[in-house]
């Protein structure tokens, strides 16, 4: 956060006044946006499912790609570990990841068999650990650096977008297999 942002923020004597973009620095105008985005994007699984029916919610497409509960099994099963990835970048020096592929995932399998309800509340379990572990870090953990196989090296800040825009992708995945006639 920058100094500008910090006086902001610690004096409660001070006038009201609005912060201008410019009292903020590019870097933690990222991280507030991730952190907000942590705690907004997944309110859209409610939006997304409401009244589907379990047929609907379990319809694969001719092509044998996800279903909608997959996509969420999937997002809840990244969560797992990405988790572990925030663990290992905050502990370790560069530590380098294979590409994650749910098809090579021993752990998918469970996560692609649970019903829908206990995907979504395992995956509302997961965000909330997710939430509190990011809404804990310091600004210097942000630029702590973890190696991805096919864009390398990557700061944390990098890794949290990278998280965001995938699940993402997932929710408008889901909306399509919901919504697909």
């Amino acid at each position: 956060m920058s100094k500008a942002c910090v006086e902001h923020y610690a004096n409660p004597a001070r006038k009201v006044s609005a912060m201008t973009r410019a009292d903020i620095s590019p870097s933690s105008r990222a991280e507030e946006s991730q952190l907000v985005r942590l705690k907004t994007q997944l309110s859209s699984v409610e939006v997304l499912f409401a009244g589907a029916s379990p047929e609907r919610i379990d319809r694969r497409p001719a092509s044998g790609k996800w279903s909608a509960r997959e996509n969420l099994a999937h997002i809840g099963r990244y969560h797992e570990i990405f988790l572990e990835r925030v663990r290992r970048i905050l502990a370790e020096t560069s530590p380098q990841f294979a590409r994650y592929r749910a098809e090579e995932d021993p752990g998918w399998p469970e996560w692609s068999s649970k019903p829908f309800g206990e995907v979504r509340d395992q995956v509302t379990a997961l965000r909330l650990k997710l939430i509190e572990r990011i809404a804990g870090l310091h600004a210097a953990d942000y630029a702590r650096v973890g190696i991805h196989p096919a864009f390398g090296e990557m700061t944390l800040s990098l890794w949290l977008e990278f998280f965001l825009v995938h699940e993402a992708h997932h929710l408008y995945v889901i909306l399509q297999r919901i919504r697909e006639r």
